[in-house]
């Protein structure tokens, strides 16, 4: 074998579209921004260009009830029921399964090891703070030092009662502490048109200086943490892996560094599991039993489709109309199926056949479908797991790669 065989970019049989879907997202990200600053310059046009015409009579417009995509957090906080839990449900980010690697992993992305616990939304306003899990139901109701998080006797450094902030946490049981991952508002000032790279840095120096990561307090119920992030390198992804951290692990996260806060399934965050950074790589059953066949969720549509929670979602089978009729079941449920040995079929890298077999309708709790990403890397993780020596090849290729023409500049 050459020597140049020897390492190579890490590559399977195509199964996806996830690096197409990358590249894509970044795409969108920068036409929106184009977009954004056209039509502030239009505006400012407009605006300079109207200032001595007469103002025009306004007509009378009746005020449109919002929508709940439309609403705020503050106008959102407000809903109740499942109502409030669909809205909270719609405004996390959500990464998909990495089931091939990224491109310049080793330059784009950051890398940290996940804490285990329940991902939720912090949310502090009018001197109380929320948390809220994935399925928008509310997980804690407490005081913190977040600003506007607690009423205080001297609130005054907390800023405006009005004012708010949201933080996307995970929730470690077994310390009581949220460690922060990511922010997506922080004193009414949104960060979701912000690089990753920009949030994190906004994040690292402005939650230590409200005292959130103080210890418990009486206006301060639980304590808040950073995770240490790493630039995805090899000093990095192994750092990253093998390191000690205060918490329990569950796999890895990694963030391109350019992306911003999208809600909902991403490919410009990717979460990773083996059996030595996570208690749980393969899906347990209720019973917290590895099932001998893997079981996914999927959402039932008006026409019988089977299909993901991917926008657009991926179609994975169709149920017989007499079928639903005789189980009773309705657009919208979420049901459970097991992956029978006929397995996933794909042809040119698109799902063509899944051997379903019908379970019963999932948890009431459950908010989502299984995402592709999600029931394809279970199913790589029974059959052709992706590996943390698969990643570190890839690194160590790309880098090789990109120290070729540079090896002159370098010297001295």
């Amino acid at each position: 074998m050459a020597p140049h065989d020897l390492r190579r970019p890490f590559k399977r049989a195509a199964i996806s579209d996830q690096q197409r879907r990358r590249e894509l997202s970044l795409q969108r990200q920068a036409q929106n921004r184009r977009d954004a600053q056209h039509h502030a310059r239009c505006l400012a046009s407009s605006l300079l260009n109207l200032h001595s015409e007469p103002e025009p009579t306004p007509e009378p417009e009746s005020e449109p009830a919002d929508s709940p995509k439309e609403l705020d957090v503050r106008q959102a906080s407000k809903l109740k029921g499942s109502e409030a839990r669909k809205w909270f449900a719609r405004q996390l980010m959500l990464p998909e399964w990495m089931i091939d690697v990224p491109d310049q992993l080793a330059q784009d992305w950051f890398v940290f090891a996940r804490p285990a616990g329940k991902r939720c939304f912090v949310v502090s306003s009018n001197g109380t703070t929320v948390s809220r899990l994935r399925n928008g139901s509310i997980l804690h109701h407490f005081p913190s030092a977040l600003p506007s998080g607690a009423r205080t006797r001297d609130s005054s450094g907390s800023g405006s009662g009005q004012s708010y902030s949201i933080l996307d946490c995970i929730f470690h049981e077994l310390d009581q502490t949220y460690y922060v991952i990511d922010m997506v508002c922080w004193r009414e000032y949104s960060l979701c048109d912000c690089t990753a790279e920009f949030r994190f840095f906004w994040l690292s120096s402005k939650l230590a200086e409200t005292g959130a990561c103080d210890p418990p307090s009486t206006y301060h119920r639980y304590r808040f943490s950073l995770v240490p992030v790493y630039n995805c390198d090899q000093a990095g992804l192994s750092a990253a892996y093998t390191g000690a951290v205060p918490y329990v692990k569950d796999g890895l996260l990694f963030y391109n560094k350019h992306a911003h806060y999208q809600t909902g399934n991403t490919p410009l965050a990717l979460v990773w599991k083996d059996e030595n950074c996570s208690q749980y790589v393969i899906d347990t059953d209720n019973k917290g039993q590895v099932p001998s066949q893997q079981q996914v969720v999927l959402e039932l549509q008006d026409n019988g489709n089977l299909s993901t929670s991917d926008d657009p979602p991926v179609v994975f089978g169709c149920l017989d109309g007499a079928f639903i009729e005789q189980t009773e079941l309705h657009s919208g449920n979420l049901l459970r199926f097991a992956i029978g040995d006929g397995g996933l079929n794909f042809v040119d890298g698109k799902l063509e056949k899944a051997d379903l077999h019908y379970l019963g309708k999932s948890n009431r709790a459950r908010a989502f479908a299984d995402s592709y990403s999600k029931v394809m890397f279970q199913y790589m993780a029974r059959h052709s797991p992706l590996r943390i020596d698969d990643l570190l090849a890839s690194i160590s290729s790309l880098s090789d790669q990109g120290n070729k023409p540079s090896d002159v500049e370098m010297v001295g």
